[in-house]
């Protein structure tokens, strides 16, 4: 009787003390504010980089409907609604940038992809803390240099005037290999420029996803006899199977973005035939031609791919049970 009684009281004093529902309701949004100011405070330069570098410039698209003039502006050009893109369409390079640009996703969703999931499920087999860091900290260094950088290093490696690589094709075969000219080569060189510069730093997402399996689960494999090779198919891989399926959609976005600065600095007028892109296009067409508009144009048609694309892959996901990205 006495423990009931204790129970009852206990009940009544958390009830009196646990703010109500109707409490917290009636905290107003801007008494919320002042209360977590500190946090909106940090908030502020993450949310400035965005409204500034990323949602202003969304205004400029209204010229791809225009046949705009620096001099006369924005409010000031002609509109010409849908001419731009129509004339895109209809522009005879259309077909081979859009096989350019197409062939170089597909190759980036086929060996760049897979190749962090892969060096992340590696390292993560490694028992030794402090190796692993090491490994990691060589790894990710790639993805500090420039463009330039890589495509000087590449340079010196195949260069037919004393690169390495040639010395010792050379030596093998007896003659040297033009790989920076050769059209043939020029897709393969971009992808290994690609593995090599972004693969360590693209491990970072997925060793943080792999922090977090249940080493429970390992063990029980373990009892039921499972090898590495079992335990990282039916452990490790289904246990990190979202962290995939986002990155895969968030991949799928910039499907046709090839990247301008690695593209450019690696083409030349041997390669233009394989190496031209939409990225380079709107370069040269935009500036160096000055066709803002028809530039613009190009941009918004990229943009409007990787929506749907974007939009696409989360639906498909989401009807295989998976969470996708909203």
């Amino acid at each position: 009787m006495e423990r009931a009684d204790a129970q009852a009281a206990e009940t009544e004093l958390g009830t009196l003390t646990k703010p109500s529902k109707k409490a917290k309701s009636s905290i107003s949004p801007l008494q919320r504010i002042i209360r977590d100011k500190w946090l909106y405070v940090l908030l502020l330069p993450g949310l400035a980089y965005f409204i500034i570098f990323k949602y202003l410039p969304m205004w400029g698209v209204v010229i791809a409907f225009q046949d705009y003039s620096p001099f006369k502006g924005v409010f000031g050009s002609e509109w010409v609604g849908f001419d731009n893109f129509t004339n895109f369409f209809k522009n005879p390079d259309f077909f081979r940038l859009l096989k350019n640009t197409a062939i170089f996703a597909v190759l980036n969703l086929v060996f760049f992809f897979p190749a962090p999931i892969i060096l992340s499920l590696l390292l993560n087999e490694l028992r030794s803390n402090s190796y692993k860091r090491v490994m990691q900290t060589f790894i990710y260094v790639p993805h500090f240099m420039s463009w330039v950088i890589i495509a000087s290093i590449t340079y010196v490696f195949f260069t037919t005037s004393g690169g390495v690589v040639n010395e010792i094709v050379e030596q093998i075969y007896g003659r040297k290999m033009d790989f920076l000219s050769a059209p043939e080569w020029f897709r393969p060189l971009i992808m290994l420029q690609i593995i090599w510069k972004e693969t360590g730093w693209g491990t970072v997402i997925f060793l943080a996803a792999l922090t977090a399996v249940d080493k429970e689960q390992y063990e029980a494999a373990i009892v039921d006899g499972a090898g590495r090779f079992r335990r990282l198919w039916h452990v490790t891989l289904p246990a990190i199977r979202s962290t995939i399926i986002v990155m895969l959609i968030l991949q799928l976005g910039r499907f046709l973005d090839t990247g301008f600065q690695q593209i450019y600095l690696m083409s030349n007028s041997l390669n233009r035939g394989v190496a031209d892109v939409f990225d380079t296009y709107v370069y040269f067409v935009g500036i160096t031609q000055g066709a803002y508009s028809y530039s613009t144009a190009v941009g918004l048609f990229k943009s409007v791919i990787g929506i749907i694309l974007v939009l696409g892959s989360n639906k498909l996901a989401k009807k295989f049970g998976e969470e996708g990205i909203f």
